[in-house]
């Protein structure tokens, strides 16, 4: 081969290269903002609501338990769970909903 036949494919090696990873790239991109990204967001929004918690929320564990927490602790809870009043100790992280809200928090005037 001649010395102008091998700087061709060398000069040519590179940009092929960026055009066979540019689907690729491409991809993870596509995956990055469907997948990844609201994930996280949902992530920060779980720990927020966690660090929010506090003693008569009512709240919703993963395994269905709904109850109202009587006390905290750094990484559980506990719970009263009706209709006899068990008392009850959880993670916080098998908490998934807090079904508190506003109006019931608030006393009602006359």
């Amino acid at each position: 081969m001649s010395m102008y036949c091998l700087l061709a494919m060398q000069t040519t090696g590179g940009a092929g290269l960026l055009a066979g990873a540019l689907p690729f790239i491409f991809l993870f991109a596509i995956l990055y903002f469907i997948m990844i990204l609201p994930q996280q967001r949902r992530q920060k929004k779980w720990t927020a609501m966690l660090d929010a918690l506090k003693t008569g929320d009512k709240v919703v564990t993963s395994g269905g338990l709904r109850g109202t927490i009587i006390a905290l602790k750094d990484d559980s809870l506990h719970l009263r769970v009706p209709p006899d009043n068990l008392r009850i100790e959880v993670t916080k992280a098998s908490v998934t909903q807090v079904t508190t809200t506003d109006e019931e928090v608030k006393p009602k005037a006359s």
